[in-house]
């Protein structure tokens, strides 16, 4: 089922907006080749929110993030404005996301209880459990790293289109997307690390208890 995600991720985030992109710029021009080479991973990453039922925290940001992201795109009218607005709402976003730690709601504390939901673990006990000192700093940390993904990746942007351009969209592309593996792979990791220490503290938690009934007894 992984491999198969992969697989999908690749088709309809660089695959066909590559394909679009190349096939459709002589005929449409860049604005609209730009504008429909994000379509496929628009009705992706929908048809995932229901398939995967997100009706959550994660669900809620991801539909923001599509919704913000492509008004934006509609409303920039040309190529080049598109491009750098979306400079402008990726650093949008991993400030809003740096917000969530500042404000001590790092939103990685949601995702993962949202993940712990998914997995037939009530929200209200997970965030409870991962708030422990010793499990909730891997969640700021995780945080941290979403919003790195933001700000990292509208820095990059706004240096590929100054060497690239609107001609050079399908590189740019490519870069944005390894960039994005790369952030995903540390989040990936920031979540099995928190697995590790959530199942750490439930063993010794379970150990005190155990201890506790050889007391009593």
């Amino acid at each position: 089922m992984k491999n198969k995600i992969v697989v999908f991720d690749l088709l309809f985030y660089l695959a066909l907006p590559y394909l679009i992109w190349k096939f459709g710029q002589e005929p449409l021009g860049d604005y609209y080749a730009i504008l429909l080479s994000t379509a496929p991973g628009f009705v992706y990453t929908i048809i995932r929110f229901a398939v995967e039922r997100q009706f959550n925290v994660t669900g809620m940001f991801i539909m923001v993030s599509l919704f913000v992201s492509t008004l934006v795109d509609i409303l920039s009218g040309d190529a080049f404005t598109m491009l750098q607005n979306s400079v402008y709402v990726s650093a949008g976003f991993g400030i809003l996301i740096l917000g969530t730690i500042l404000i001590k709601k790092p939103l990685a504390l949601y995702f993962g209880a949202d993940i712990a939901y998914l997995q037939g673990h009530k929200r209200e006990e997970s965030l409870k459990l991962y708030r422990h000192k010793t499990i909730l700093p891997t969640f700021y940390f995780i945080t941290a790293v979403f919003a790195l993904r933001g700000l990292v990746g509208a820095g990059l942007k706004y240096y590929l289109i100054g060497v690239y351009g609107v001609d050079g969209y399908d590189r740019i592309l490519f870069f944005m997307k390894v960039n994005g593996w790369i952030f995903g792979a540390l989040i990936a990791a920031g979540f099995i690390y928190s697995s590790l220490k959530i199942n750490d503290y439930l063993e010794k938690t379970k150990v005190v208890d155990t201890n506790d009934n050889d007391l009593v007894e």
